[in-house]
């Protein structure tokens, strides 16, 4: 079952297993605010076993890009497009956020972002090969981030 992410009246709403509920939904929010801000998209997301397709999609790019599993059970996940890119989201219950942005045109930006909810630590699988910058955000607090640019197509 779909839910639309309102980021006016914050819901932790498909990730209460979380230990870090709060700040996940407010990660989570933060997305759909810009979404609807830069592109007029609703941000709607389904449960992680709703939307295999997209679970095993953001999974194969992590595996073939830089042998990446991630260890933490994926709670959600959405897929759109929006202005040429095809992006896809998974929510994590660990408070990891996966996104990937990938341009549909040759020779467009493709890219997984990584963001960490505040209160988790880094996880194993990526605490030794990436560094994550902080950005402040009124409604997920502080968020650390990272990224890597895809190489291949899919």
């Amino acid at each position: 079952m779909s839910y639309v992410v309102d980021f006016e009246n914050v819901s932790t709403i498909g990730l209460e297993s979380s230990p870090v509920a709060e700040t996940l939904a407010g990660l989570r929010a933060n997305e759909a605010r810009y979404y609807k801000n830069k592109y007029g998209h609703v941000f709607t997301v389904d449960r992680a076993d709703e939307a295999t397709e997209t679970v095993a999609w953001v999974s194969r790019v992590l595996s073939d890009e830089r042998d990446i599993v991630i260890s933490s059970r994926p709670l959600e996940a959405t897929s759109f497009e929006v202005d040429g890119l095809r992006m896809a989201y998974v929510f994590y219950e660990s408070g990891l956020a996966i996104n990937v942005m990938y341009g549909l045109a040759d020779g467009a930006k493709r890219a997984v972002g990584f963001k960490l909810s505040e209160g988790m630590e880094i996880p194993e699988e990526l605490a030794s090969r990436f560094k994550f910058a902080r950005q402040k955000s009124k409604l997920a607090g502080v968020i650390r981030g990272s990224f890597f640019v895809i190489k291949a197509e899919y």
